[in-house]
């Protein structure tokens, strides 16, 4: 196991089998949720009792998780974070969810998201700070495993909703590649870009969710040594700098944060490595519009328009922009999406892993925006696998993350070497 040992990795393995320790989960977390939820407010539902059933022995044995309310639960509401679908109930389970009850996983409660994971704020506050926003769209889920309510919570990023927040919160979030996560029963917003993705108190913990929900491979968690040789942390020996062409944006605090970050690994025995693919990204950034816009407009649209006193200006004027795109403007923006994966290949060969900030400095005060997704968007354009990891405290005493970006389809690399730079900072 890592040098930051997970308690909750390492209790599962050892002891997983035990009812009384499943008990012990939920009843921490309800006494959690009690104490903050009056404040917090990271979910839109929570049932009045939990049941354990046959979790015991299963590698999830009674593990509260959050699941964003964008995800189909067929025994809780599922809203969508819009009030169209208020008290609404699907037939079946969304597949991450049905995946989670089959591991012997609890589902917690419903966390907010905003409305069909896009901008219009739900009431989240940030745990760290009440007055300061918790990142969106998965608002709930950041916030519920940053105050300590859940240890895993699940979300989605489109363009930054899993790695901003979770910076924002002071935990781990984990964006796999594109795809790796099957999004049956997850309310689309677009999707050529949208991932399902985890939010835990460790990296390890993201490897837990790596483990089970993306390579299928419960058997990782049998025992110690089994975890460990699926589960090594490696030091990269070359890691890639992306400053990106929007650096103007980025807090002083982040930047220092950064380069105190760099000052460390390099000091740990990476390698540090200037990459330059500044021409790049502002035409990325207008392809991933592009499709955002034309994308959401198909899958919410018709709700938008069947429904206008029920829908936020922020979608409204979504669905119209995606309305107004021309056809060739959008198959442009695919192509470009598309060469762009080839050219990611040449800026990270020989590099173990990219780094960059995950967001543009600390959650921003109030709660009427979730904050620039800008550091997130080339990434989820790419569908490339993304983790940020806590690295420091602003002036004011909120967290800030650091963003480690793998090959596509090398996400468990990715993790390792996230890892490493989580027990290089300590």
């Amino acid at each position: 196991m890592s040098a930051k040992t997970d308690s909750l990795v390492a209790g599962l393995i050892v002891g997983r089998g035990n009812e009384e320790a499943c008990r012990t989960r939920l009843e921490a977390a309800e006494r959690r949720a009690q104490e903050c939820e009056p404040w917090l407010k990271a979910f839109v539902y929570r049932p009045d009792a939990y049941e354990i059933g046959d979790a015991v022995g299963k590698p999830l044995a009674g593990v509260p998780i959050g699941v964003k309310d964008l995800m189909a639960t067929r025994d809780m509401p599922t809203t969508y974070g819009s009030p169209i679908y208020a008290g609404h109930r699907p037939a079946e389970d969304a597949w991450i969810v049905e995946r989670i009850k089959a591991f012997g996983g609890v589902v917690f409660g419903k966390t907010v998201t905003t409305e069909f994971a896009w901008r219009e704020p739900g009431p989240t506050v940030n745990p760290w700070n009440r007055l300061h926003t918790p990142g969106g769209s998965s608002s709930g889920s950041a916030a519920a495993v940053g105050a300590g309510v859940v240890p895993l919570a699940i979300g989605t990023q489109t363009v930054g909703s899993v790695i901003r927040p979770a910076a924002f919160c002071g935990v781990v979030g984990y964006k796999p590649s594109h795809g790796k996560v099957p999004s049956t029963g997850v309310h689309p917003l677009a999707p050529s870009l949208d991932h399902v993705g985890f939010f835990a108190q460790t990296v390890e913990g993201a490897a837990l969710c790596h483990a089970l929900f993306v390579d299928d491979n419960p058997n990782a968690l049998t025992d110690l040594i089994a975890w460990s040789a699926y589960f090594p942390v490696r030091r990269p020996r070359k890691l890639g700098v992306v400053r990106t062409p929007f650096w103007e944006r980025v807090s002083d605090d982040q930047k220092r944060n950064f380069e105190a970050t760099l000052a460390r690994l390099q000091a740990s025995g990476a390698t540090l490595v200037e990459l330059d693919p500044l021409d790049s990204m502002p035409s990325m950034l207008e392809a991933l519009q592009t499709i955002l816009q034309v994308e959401a407009n198909r899958a919410i649209g018709p709700a938008a328009t069947q429904h206008p006193d029920l829908i936020s200006k922020h979608m409204q004027t979504l669905t119209s922009l995606g309305a107004a795109v021309p056809a060739e403007q959008y198959a442009a923006a695919l192509a470009l999406q598309a060469k762009m994966r080839e050219e990611y290949e040449g800026w990270i060969d020989g590099c173990g892993a990219l780094v960059t900030v995950p967001a543009a400095g600390a959650a921003p005060e109030g709660l009427a925006d979730t904050g620039d997704a800008t550091f997130c968007a080339p990434w989820s354009l790419l569908g490339v696998p993304a983790v940020t990891v806590p690295s420091g405290r602003s002036q004011n005493g909120l967290p800030l993350g650091f963003q480690v970006l793998g090959r596509y389809g090398d996400d468990l690399q990715t993790l390792q070497t996230a890892a490493w730079v989580e027990t290089v900072l300590g």
